[in-house]
């Protein structure tokens, strides 16, 4: 695969086989005009019956970014993206899952520099209806198989040359941290654990559709699934981003909707967060939650549940004080870089002790 700058402000070349990285330094004067006849006879790759439309690529200082489009089992063009330390081997995966009506790739993009920066290698994917990705705006039909969309892309990452190796961390925000949890109960072995971040495991009250809206709502779906909510809402935006400046920069995304939603994708999430709910018990995963105490959108109460009731033997919570639903993007720098910080340390924990573990087993199995 051949990946090439096209802005100005990158002097850089790529060339980016599934495992490694190549990287033409400007210094070195690569043959732009190679890579490019190489780029265009790769446009296309096809692998395991997948089409990778190559989009750009980039070194940014201590960062390297790529995104490029996949096709899902129905035919629909996915939008996936990477940012991975460009001068060592990532220390591990994190396989980001965003929030409803939300992208990743520009929304989430200094955030997962950030990691990248802490050398962790940082995988995102838009989901169908969501950011550049294919599909009717935010509507989701059947959760299930966006759950699917996501777990096939992020297990053949899993298994790419040397990541079978390397640990590899969920993260998921808001509606992400249901597809997390839905992706533990679907594979718990896949991954070693998992960041809930103000996770919709349970809507909140101030959330609920009133029951007239979920009588409507019924009746809809079964007609025209794909109608919009007649009644307006909350403004979740307002809701859930504290910082004024970082609420603009997402209603002038165009890769962001502020409209309101659909029947059937209000549908589905009322019923995924009613069963989830009812299942928190069932999560084994190492986790930490993290939750703002001031969260309108989703509910901290279940937050708290979720660490009381889950069977897991490795499970951490964290709440903050006068701190709203995006915890990450939308409050002050000091607040937001304290649960970066936890965030980073809790995988640093669980990667030392994972790796001490794993030589202690491998020293045991050599002296029998």
């Amino acid at each position: 695969m051949v990946l090439v700058s096209e802005e100005k402000e990158h002097d850089y070349c790529l060339i980016q086989p599934f495992s490694k990285h190549f990287f033409f330094h400007k210094k070195q004067q690569p043959n732009y005009i190679f890579c490019y006849v190489l780029l265009l006879l790769s446009h296309y790759i096809f692998w395991d019956q997948i089409c990778f439309i190559i989009l750009q690529a980039y070194i940014d200082g201590q960062v390297g970014y790529s995104e490029e489009f996949i096709k899902n089992s129905r035919g629909m063009q996915l939008l996936t993206c990477k940012w991975f330390p460009v001068n060592q081997e990532p220390r591990a995966l994190i396989f980001f899952c965003h929030g409803y009506a939300i992208d990743c790739s520009t929304t989430f993009k200094d955030v997962a520099s950030k990691f990248a920066k802490e050398g962790f290698g940082m995988y995102g994917i838009e989901y169908e209806g969501h950011g550049r990705s294919g599909g009717l705006n935010v509507y989701i039909d059947d959760f299930d198989l966006l759950i699917n969309d996501v777990y096939s892309h992020f297990s053949k990452i899993s298994e790419m040359g040397e990541n079978p190796k390397k640990k590899k961390f969920l993260m998921g925000e808001s509606m992400g941290g249901a597809v997390v949890l839905l992706l533990h109960r679907k594979k718990p072995e896949f991954l070693d654990g998992a960041i809930l971040i103000a996770p919709m495991c349970k809507i909140a009250e101030e959330m609920k559709p009133p029951k007239t809206v979920i009588s409507m709502m019924n009746l809809v779906i079964h007609l025209i699934p794909s109608w919009k909510s007649i009644l307006p809402g909350p403004d979740i935006i307002n809701l859930a981003i504290k910082q004024p400046h970082k609420r603009q920069e997402i209603k002038d995304n165009p890769n962001c909707y502020i409209g309101r939603p659909r029947m059937k994708t209000m549908s589905e999430l009322f019923r995924v967060s009613l069963d989830l709910e009812n299942r928190l018990h069932e999560v084994t995963m190492p986790f930490i939650v993290l939750h703002g105490e001031d969260d309108k959108v989703t509910d901290k109460e279940a937050s708290k549940l979720l660490y009381e009731v889950a069977s897991s033997n490795d499970k951490t919570l964290k709440l903050y004080p006068e701190m709203w639903h995006s915890l990450l993007f939308g409050e002050p720098l000091e607040k937001s870089e304290l649960v970066f910080n936890d965030i980073v340390q809790w995988m640093e924990t669980r990667i030392n002790t994972l790796q001490v573990n794993a030589n202690n087993n491998h020293e045991a199995k050599s002296q029998i």
